[in-house]
């Protein structure tokens, strides 16, 4: 039977702001990427997540970012390799420290935004990425875009590079992301998405923008939770693939 990771981005309520409803996701997914406080997440938040994640059997992951609260992490910092992975060492310790609490711990790291767009081809913030997850100690995997340069570095460097693609995302034609300042950079059309991640599970293509089919190696499937009808989306998609025969479980 074929199988496939369902991973969501949660924790990034902030105080009295509430982003997504991370129980009802955590329903539908088998791997969590909760966010470590510098893009998103304060630590009550983080802790709460890291209990209900633990509480429903999903598998956490580090939501590392730039320290970037006001932009939500979706701006490039040019900040120095030391810098960056000092800052992404730190989120790897503050959660971990949660999570244990909780009774978990960190399996795998993906990093967020801006971070996690600029890792596919910058170099040196890729290595300062790879560079802290080694200073973690743990060898943790990281889950980024296939064909990233960080994933290169990932494997060069003794951990686990694990390609994703996303459920709610449109695709150029040479498979990267259309970006967010374009009106159809996000899908809402859950019958579309459901068959085009069934398509991903079963054959490794999906449907670009241009409606071209492309190549897409993914071991994981990223359902935001913070788009509207993000629940209903995660479910839906969930249903369709077990309902096509793939196993949903976490790629750890």
């Amino acid at each position: 039977m074929p199988y496939i990771d369902l991973n969501s981005d949660v924790g990034e309520s902030f105080g009295n702001w509430k982003m997504g409803d991370d129980a009802a996701i955590f329903a539908s997914v088998s791997s969590a990427n909760i966010a470590c406080g510098f893009h998103a997440g304060d630590p009550s938040t983080i802790a709460q997540t890291c209990r209900d994640a633990v509480s429903a059997n999903v598998t956490i992951g580090a939501h590392v970012g730039y320290r970037d609260l006001a932009g939500f992490g979706r701006r490039f910092l040019d900040c120095s390799a030391t810098e960056l992975a000092d800052d992404v060492l730190y989120q790897l310790g503050a959660l971990q420290a949660l999570a244990r609490n909780a009774g978990g711990e960190i399996k795998y790291v993906k990093p967020h935004g801006a971070l996690y767009n600029t890792i596919v081809h910058h170099e040196v913030h890729a290595q300062a990425v790879i560079d802290a997850i080694k200073a973690f100690g743990t060898d943790l995997p990281v889950l980024l875009l296939p064909g990233s340069l960080a994933l290169r570095k990932a494997e060069a460097a003794g951990l686990r590079p694990v390609a994703e693609a996303f459920a709610d995302r449109n695709y150029n034609p040479d498979g990267t992301l259309v970006s967010r300042r374009e009106a159809n950079a996000v899908l809402h059309d859950a019958e579309a998405v459901t068959a085009n991640m069934i398509r991903l599970a079963t054959e490794g293509t999906i449907v670009a923008v241009d409606g071209s089919t492309i190549t897409m190696p993914a071991e994981s499937i990223c359902l935001h939770g913070d788009t509207a009808g993000a629940v209903a989306m995660a479910r839906a998609v969930r249903n369709g693939l077990e309902s096509a025969g793939v196993q949903i479980r976490s790629f750890v």
